[in-house]
């Protein structure tokens, strides 16, 4: 007899008892394994204990708030897929969520459909970047990258990377020494799902510069192509 596979599980971070109810049974009958914590803290305190494959996080908590909770997770674990839910719509507070370490968001009010295709969509992205092609290391000058443990050493200092750092950086080495365009990289690595901007991308350039560039206000290496995107010069 063939075992089944196991659902995948789902911590849900939400302090209104109701909401938090709803999705804990919608997101039962879709076939996953749903946890509850309602506050920030015991968020922190369970994922000490146990792994899931996947955190919803409000972002308006009692006690710390979801971007204190997510970085908090993103020291611990650099790879677990992290969806943020919002009552905010304004991009500042989308951009600090992302750069906190958040895979994905939606605001509310939302669709149950809408999540689910999101959680779907982030557990993809998940199992492609483990893939043995996707994990092997590779240098850009004096960095290396390791995909497998998000890391990247540079001058034997070592750096946490998120996610999307990974696939970002991945993306432009596929690609070396050609320019990359904004909407390119927004599409293949955040997908239609998580509707970012091409701030966005920025953001997360002007971060990865600070860890490989010896002098990242003039780069070498992470070359801003004018009215295009970037390349990625080794």
């Amino acid at each position: 007899m063939t075992d089944l596979p196991q659902p995948r599980a789902i911590l849900l971070v939400e302090d209104d008892p109701a909401l938090a109810l709803g999705l804990t049974d919608t997101l039962s009958f879709e076939g996953f394994k749903v946890s509850h914590s309602r506050t920030g803290q015991d968020a922190i305190t369970y994922l000490k204990e146990e792994r899931p494959d996947c955190i919803i996080l409000d972002l308006m908590l009692p006690d710390i708030n979801g971007y204190q909770v997510c970085k908090t997770v993103r020291e611990q674990d650099p790879t677990i897929p992290i969806l943020m839910l919002t009552a905010r719509s304004q991009e500042a507070d989308k951009i600090r969520g992302l750069e906190a370490g958040a895979d994905d968001y939606v605001t509310k009010p939302f669709s149950i459909g809408e999540l689910v295709a999101r959680i779907r969509a982030l557990f993809r992205r998940a199992d492609h970047a483990k893939s043995t092609e996707a994990q092997r290391p590779f240098a850009i000058g004096d960095s290396t990258v390791e995909p497998a443990a998000h890391t990247l050493v540079c001058d034997g200092v070592e750096h946490q990377l998120s996610f999307y750092e990974v696939e970002l950086l991945k993306l432009l080495y596929s690609r070396k020494g050609q320019p990359v365009n904004r909407d390119e990289i927004l599409d293949e690595i955040w997908g239609v799902e998580a509707h970012p901007t091409n701030r966005t991308v920025d953001n997360f350039i002007v971060k990865l510069r600070r860890k490989i560039e010896p002098h990242p206000e003039k780069p070498r290496h992470i070359v801003t192509v004018y009215g295009v995107g970037y390349k990625l010069v080794l």
